[in-house]
């Protein structure tokens, strides 16, 4: 009876999907993650050496953390109890670990498998802590999020994070052979579609089993190409978690595709994006910020493409507004680059900070009443654009400070125009105070 179904109470005569049915029975026949059970991987070496520790797997859905964690409760002799963030509580946790205790006396070690670990609240967490400790419990916490975001300091310092990959191309080829073993049978697909079926699953072992035991249940005679394939089966979007880390990642890949100036890496980044359901406007508001933050005064154009774009969308809605974003993501990729406004605008703030409360000199001060005007404010200023070249070179930073400089722009679009005004100015400046 499989650990999985005799946990459960099933019989073996009981329906089993199919990827229980091909779950792995050593940790050899484990795919897509040679890195870590392999002879010089963290697990290889840990079985090798007979020494069980606590791990938590981090990894996107269905690439092997219930089952390595399954195969490691074997590899070890120890007792193997499963357990849900998601359903459990401080009753269930405080009944596994007494379990574990009793075990204990009897010689019987225990390996808990903790699936979707980041759920559970602080308090929850620290309570492996004592059961970890004192080795009680060898836990194996599983994850879909950075545990370096959603785990306690104190739990991470004593289990190992190990990483799973998303199955690639070969790790669901052997799969598919697999399933193909099992049922005696090819699938009845042709060699597009059966590159289709591997790109639908997206890296999750899991799905890609379903998918073809929810094929091989048709009984077809002609193969599948691409297109009956989609038809026959329902293709799930892409896993992107808007509240999760992979919007974070995904955000950041389109941000520094554009600042890179590679406009088709950008484009690629925003179709997943708009594929995995991202508020548009969200998208919108961090193109704007590319515009200013990355281009700037390069191309002052480049902030009026970015709210045209949201204006755009705005108007048009899905999917006709998505080619304004589109638009905005290749006139921005294609932008020359400066962050002078970014960084002058930085030591401005500092300047701002360290200096304190000065005030502005005397002469840029307005004087409405005339006790200002017999403190002298507003006496000998200038009015620029009635000098000779438009510009008096006057001190407009506190007496106290002296003059700093702050933007310097690049030698690029538009940036290049305003090299050549600020050298001027400067020039008239030395020569209108008589230096």
């Amino acid at each position: 009876m499989s650990d999985l179904f005799g946990s459960a109470g099933l019989e073996d005569s009981a329906p089993r999907p199919l990827a229980d049915r091909l779950r792995p029975k050593t940790l050899g026949e484990v795919v897509g993650q040679d890195h870590l059970i392999g002879p010089e991987g963290p697990i290889g070496r840990m079985v090798a050496l007979g020494r069980p520790h606590s791990i938590i797997f981090w990894g996107p859905p269905g690439t092997g953390k219930t089952t390595i964690s399954r195969l490691l409760s074997t590899a070890f002799n120890l007792h193997f109890e499963q357990l849900s963030a998601i359903f459990s509580g401080v009753a269930d946790l405080k009944k596994t670990f007494d379990a574990a205790r009793q075990r204990r006396r009897v010689g019987q070690g225990t390996l808990l498998f903790v699936d979707e670990i980041h759920r559970f609240n602080r308090s929850q967490q620290d309570s492996f802590l004592p059961v970890v400790e004192d080795g009680t419990i060898v836990l194996v916490g599983a994850t879909t999020e950075n545990p370096s975001f959603e785990l306690n300091g104190a739990l991470l310092s004593r289990a190992q994070v190990l990483v799973l990959r998303r199955l690639d191309d070969a790790a669901l080829e052997i799969l598919l052979q697999r399933v193909e073993e099992h049922s005696g049978e090819k699938l009845p697909l042709t060699e597009d579609a059966r590159a289709t079926i591997k790109a639908m699953a997206d890296g999750d072992g899991r799905y890609l089993l379903n998918l073809a035991e929810e094929i091989s249940a048709l009984k077809l005679v002609k193969p599948l190409d691409p297109a009956a394939l989609v038809e026959a089966v329902q293709r799930r979007a892409p896993v992107y978690d808007k509240s999760r880390e992979e919007h974070y990642n995904i955000i950041s890949a389109l941000h520094k595709s554009v600042r890179g100036s590679d406009p088709d890496a950008a484009l690629y980044w925003l179709a997943r994006m708009l594929a995995g359901g991202e508020q548009p406007l969200f998208i919108a508001r961090r193109l704007v910020r590319m515009a200013v933050e990355d281009i700037g005064l390069a191309d002052p154009q480049a902030v009026v493409q970015a709210i045209a774009a949201k204006d755009t969308f705005d108007f048009l809605g899905s999917p006709e507004g998505e080619l304004a974003l589109a638009q905005c993501v290749v006139y921005l990729a294609t932008a020359p680059k400066s962050v002078a406004i970014y960084k002058a605008f930085g030591a401005a703030k500092r300047a701002a900070a360290q200096h304190g409360s000065l005030m502005p000199p005397a002469h840029i001060l307005n004087a409405p009443t005339k006790m200002m005007k017999n403190l002298g404010y507003g006496s000998g200023y200038q009015y620029d654009p009635d000098t000779e070249d438009g510009f008096s070179g006057q001190n407009y930073f506190p007496d106290e400070m002296g003059r700093e400089q702050y933007y310097s722009p690049k030698e690029i679009g538009f940036e290049r125009e305003i090299v050549k005004r600020l050298d001027y100015w400067s020039k008239l400046r030395v020569k209108k105070q008589g230096g």
